[in-house]
């Protein structure tokens, strides 16, 4: 009885330390840099008095929250784009919320219509081109399917997530069957099989092996600002950014963007640290470290981003993006995006 009477005390007492060790914790699960998130926890550990704890995950979020299930310590989720965020509801391992102060200061197209995530900051999905060999400032999505840009485009795998869904919201805007052959045309002009990350187009216009690329607003920003490898500001001086579609519908965007995890053990530390984050203060900080756009109205950029131009951004709802992201992954096989040019 005594030893029963041990292991109950000693179960109560442990419950009772556990629960007080984290009622001012949240727990982050983040496909973000810890260093790139940094700042605006420290922020927020100063206004509130609730401390932080960060798991940074390169990969294979959705495999380790379903390994952990009930028992998995994540109260928020941040990650870095539409594809990874929608994925990670789909499964069925974010908790949908409706609260007033996160979506006044997140528009509605920037975030799912369920409550089940939110995005914070965007990118724009521009062409990068030569300031020596391209003349115009203005272009359309659907001009790099032109005569003109044979042999001229280069770009990452189309299968990456970033051109996936930039060739999904092709698809809403224009229908599959005009997407298909836009995506095909495209494929023909393109200057050499899809290859490297976006930095890599920078600097293949550098190189003149072609005069345009597809690449995401803020990689030009981390290159304009690289102490390491300062070849990589060269790359950056050698392009314009142009923002596709100014004139009409708007320039395709993505999200970097946060979710409340569906175990959440601290719940209502999770929800203060949510409408921090997208509070306009904590958006320009994060956006600023990140070389993004603030999704709040009114928010204003750092002046890199600035530098780059004022977005237009595409208003179709990234769940409608989110949606088609199958069926654009599927056109990019169709066509033979990866395979490169014909020859």
């Amino acid at each position: 009885m005594k030893t029963i009477l041990k292991l109950l005390f000693s179960a109560t007492a442990l419950s009772t330390l556990s629960a007080t060790a984290f009622a001012d914790t949240v727990n982050i699960y983040s496909y973000r840099q810890p260093d790139l998130i940094q700042p605006l926890l420290e922020e927020f550990t100063k206004q509130t008095g609730i401390e932080t704890e960060v798991q940074f995950l390169k990969k294979g979020m959705v495999e380790k929250l379903k390994a952990e299930g009930r028992n998995s310590p994540a109260d928020v989720i941040l990650t870095v784009d539409i594809g990874r965020l929608s994925e990670i509801s789909n499964k069925g391992l974010t908790q949908n919320i409706t609260n007033e102060e996160i979506n006044t200061n997140i528009p509605e197209n920037f975030r799912s219509a369920d409550g089940s995530w939110f995005g914070l900051t965007i990118r724009g999905r521009v062409v990068f081109a030569s300031k020596e060999r391209v003349a115009q400032n203005d272009i359309t999505y659907e001009d790099l399917a032109n005569p003109e840009w044979k042999g001229r485009i280069c770009t990452r795998s189309g299968q990456h997530a970033y051109n996936v869904a930039l060739f999904a919201s092709m698809i809403a805007n224009k229908g599959e069957e005009f997407t298909e052959k836009w995506l095909g045309d495209v494929k023909n002009n393109l200057a050499r099989k899809p290859d490297g990350n976006d930095r890599a187009q920078a600097k293949a216009i550098f190189a003149g092996e072609c005069d345009i690329g597809i690449g995401n607003t803020y990689y030009v920003g981390l290159m304009q600002n690289n102490t390491k490898d300062p070849e990589q500001k060269e790359w950056a001086n050698s392009i314009k950014v142009i923002f596709p579609n100014t004139n009409d519908r708007g320039t395709h965007v993505n999200v970097s963007g946060m979710a409340l995890a569906k175990h959440a053990p601290n719940k209502d530390n999770a929800i203060k640290l949510m409408e921090f984050l997208a509070s306009g203060k904590a958006q320009e900080i994060y956006a600023e470290k990140v070389f993004e756009y603030p999704v709040k109205l009114g928010a204003k950029p750092s002046e890199t981003v600035a530098g780059f131009g004022e977005i237009k951004p595409d208003t179709l709802g990234l769940d409608a993006i989110a949606k088609l992201r199958k069926a654009a992954s599927k056109l990019v096989d169709k066509v033979g995006y990866d395979n490169g040019p014909q020859s």
